[in-house]
């Protein structure tokens, strides 16, 4: 097997249609929900009293599980990808089982989402596909993966998850609460693996680490676009600040997440009103 595939490398079947990173985040119009008739609008709070919020909820759902998929394909790749040593291209063999083991809970997730997304109404592929997961996953340095998958979007996946528990709590649907707050569990323990790694991988090289943690927020500030996450009363996936401490965050790390959704909001607030200005003149 080919070692170090890249992003071009990911197999799907003619169920699955791809959108590019470009086509999702270029345009800060752009909504949660993209299907295969796209959208626009400012993110907003998943409410149930709102229209269009089980679109909405489906949509999230196709996207927690083709990030499974993803998840599970990028812990693999990291099992496969590495020998077992001390360099900087090389892991323990005590990082290959942790990558194993969430490998067992990812495909767990990938069956039970498959099973929510039907109870919800929806069908594999009615939404697109983003790769951002495992582009982040194909990354040559293995801690630079750990921060970029394991940390920012399995951290992401904390706050999904937690969103979508609450979103099955206020719409009085138990099987939905049920599942993502057994998802969740494993969700904090996935980053909790990544935070300790970081910190022992880079325990003599304060460089690396910083180039990790320079990575990881690159990619949070990618998923914190137009205030789709962050801790706004209306972002879509609200930060789980106390399920990110179990985690391995600390307060200034999560208060640093915050920081860039509100960055990440302005700035899309701003390219609105330009273009709005643009197109009045």
């Amino acid at each position: 097997m080919k070692k170090h595939n890249d992003v071009t490398s990911l197999a799907r079947d003619s169920r699955f249609e791809r959108l590019s990173l470009e086509d999702q985040f270029s345009d800060p119009r752009n909504a949660v929900m993209v299907g295969r008739t796209g959208g626009t609008g400012m993110r907003r709070r998943l409410d149930p009293a709102r229209p269009g919020s089980p679109d909405r909820a489906r949509s999230l759902m196709h996207g927690i599980f083709t990030g499974e998929i993803q998840a599970l394909e990028g812990a693999g790749r990291t099992c496969f990808d590495f020998e077992v040593g001390t360099g900087d291209d090389e892991v323990p063999f005590e990082l290959k089982l942790d990558m194993a083991r969430q490998c067992w809970d990812e495909a767990r997730h990938c069956e039970i989402s498959v099973k929510l997304g039907e109870w919800m109404g929806t069908e594999i592929g009615e939404f697109a596909e983003t790769t951002v997961l495992f582009e982040a996953a194909c990354n040559p340095d293995p801690v630079l993966r750990l921060t970029g998958v394991n940390r920012a979007l399995e951290g992401l996946a904390i706050d999904v998850f937690n969103t979508m528990r609450e979103f099955g709590a206020e719409t009085g649907d138990p099987l939905l609460h049920f599942c993502e707050d057994w998802m969740l569990a494993d969700e904090v323990t996935h980053v909790k693996m990544g935070s300790d790694w970081l910190r022992r991988l880079t325990e003599k090289d304060p460089e690396r680490r910083s180039r990790a943690l320079e990575f990881q927020r690159v990619v949070d500030k990618l998923f914190s676009g137009a205030g789709f996450r962050g801790e706004e009363e209306d972002s879509t996936i609200r930060l789980a600040r106390r399920f990110r401490e179990l985690a391995g965050f600390s307060t200034d790390e999560i208060d640093e997440i915050s920081e860039l959704s509100r960055q990440s909001r302005d700035e899309a607030r701003a390219r609105i009103a330009q273009r709005a200005l643009t197109e009045a003149s």
